[in-house]
């Protein structure tokens, strides 16, 4: 008999009835408008004040510098956009890398319509950035480096403190896309150098729909929504203020149970790993040990289609990817994956798990196993047709 594993929380997380209960109250007794001025309103700008206080002790940030978004794409196109637009008069030219999520990728597909040259830098087969390479890209004309902190299909972690120190040497502006690593890993936005980050709520058990990007006192940003004041005149629109407490309370219990969560997720994931690799065939993607996010697990199986794969996981209730979950029902093979040096076939042939706070060491075992049986399957059934 089968049983429902979720494995996919690198897509999104559920929310955790601490943060539910935390919410319910601006659902229903206090759901002023926050720029009003009457009781109900001013409970709901002390709960914005408090939530934002909450997050900027989570990355060692000052509330000040906490701007609430619609989610992480947002925090992204606005980091971007916003320091192109505003800075273009210091220069046209953006440093990234090849793997970051669409949000970067499309976003300076966009600049570049506009006139910005983007340098789109390699990774190594860990899926790593040289510092080298970030330091040799920089020319008079650069004004922005954009590296994820933690990649979210392979969980490679890039050299963050390392990469944020050569551009504040060189007084070039530094985002982090850190949807992946905020409430996984450590952040200290002062101590890695980062000007701006984007995060997430729903990747650490907050509710969809809410994200927040990091900037640094001083750092010129143009706006990406324009109307009225709120968020200090910098993003417009009544506030989401049941999604913004649910950020807070997640965030704050996220980091209240970072250091045994990462110690926890880690003994799942190199077992997982370890066992999978026992299976003919197998290669995994991306980085070990220390410079790997803790739940993350990413491998490609020869002679299987991952759709395929994943479909047959979904019949005995696994929930799991092939990838992002934002390129889900792509024709073309991940770009991560190619990145890293995978040909077209084995890049399709992946299997993204991501654990989370439910998941136990039974979970890992029964989904192994089926794993096992589904591979097996797969490459009897291709051997009988060729």
């Amino acid at each position: 008999m089968s049983r429902e594993v979720y494995m996919d929380h690198a897509a999104t997380t559920y929310m955790k009835e601490e943060v539910i209960e935390e919410m319910k109250p601006y659902l229903t007794d206090y759901f002023g408008n926050p720029s009003s001025i009457y009781k109900i309103s001013r409970k709901t700008k002390m709960a914005i004040d408090e939530s934002r206080m909450r997050i900027a002790h989570a990355i060692n940030a000052n509330a000040e510098e906490i701007y609430f978004t619609a989610g992480g794409s947002e925090a992204d196109n606005w980091a971007l956009k916003g320091v192109a637009l505003a800075n273009k008069n210091k220069g046209n030219h953006i440093i990234t890398t090849a793997i970051e999520h669409h949000a970067i990728l499309h976003s300076c597909e966009y600049l570049e319509k506009l006139g910005f040259e983007i340098t789109y830098l390699p990774v190594d087969e860990f899926g790593i950035v040289k510092v080298e390479d970030v330091k040799n890209a920089i020319t008079n004309k650069t004004i922005l480096v954009s590296i994820m902190f933690a990649n979210n299909e392979i969980g490679s972690i890039q050299p963050i403190e390392a990469i944020g120190s050569i551009c504040r040497d060189k007084g070039i502006i530094f985002h982090t896309d850190g949807v992946q690593a905020v409430g996984s890993i450590p952040i200290d936005v002062k101590k890695m150098n980062i000007d701006l980050l984007s995060m997430a709520s729903h990747k650490f058990y907050g509710p969809k729909g809410i994200g927040a990007l990091y900037m640094r006192k001083g750092i010129k940003v143009d706006n990406l929504i324009h109307g009225g004041a709120q968020e200090r005149a910098k993003r417009a629109g009544t506030e989401n203020v049941m999604g913004i407490v649910g950020m807070g309370k997640a965030i704050e219990l996220a980091e209240k149970n970072m250091k045994e969560e990462r110690r926890r997720l880690t003994y799942l994931r190199d077992k997982m790993i370890k066992e999978l690799l026992n299976i003919p065939k197998t290669k995994l993607n991306g980085a070990e040990g220390e410079n790997r996010l803790p739940g993350n697990i990413n491998v490609s199986f020869d002679l299987v289609d991952g759709d395929t794969l994943l479909m047959l996981l979904d019949s005995e209730g696994i929930c799991a990817s092939s990838g992002s979950a934002c390129s889900a029902g792509a024709l073309e093979p991940s770009h991560v994956l190619m990145a890293i040096g995978l040909n077209k076939d084995l890049a399709k042939g992946s299997l993204r798990l991501t654990l989370g706070y439910k998941t136990t060491e039974e979970d890992v075992e029964y989904v192994v196993n089926i794993i096992k049986e589904a591979v097996n399957k797969i490459r009897d059934n291709k051997k009988k047709w060729q």
